[in-house]
C-alpha cells in the first residue's frame, strides 16, 4: 500500500461482524453490523494527520 493509502490500526466500537459500509468522506469509512449500527471505522491516509506511537496503540 502506497503512503497515501496507508490504513492506520481501526478504532473498533463493537465486535460485530461487518455487514456493510458507508463511506463517510473518500478517506473515512464507517463500518456497519447487520442492525445498521456503526462497529468500527476505517481511516486512509490517516498518517498525514494522524501520528501513531507505541503508546498510543496500547
Amino acid at each position: 500500500m502506497s503512503e497515501n493509502n496507508e490504513k492506520i490500526p481501526e478504532p473498533i466500537v463493537s465486535d460485530d461482524e461487518e455487514a456493510g459500509s458507508v463511506e463517510v468522506t473518500p478517506n473515512i469509512t464507517a463500518e456497519l453490523n447487520n442492525r445498521g449500527e456503526l462497529i468500527g471505522i476505517e481511516i486512509l491516509g490517516a498518517s498525514t494527520f494522524i501520528r501513531l506511537t507505541p503508546e498510543t496503540l496500547s
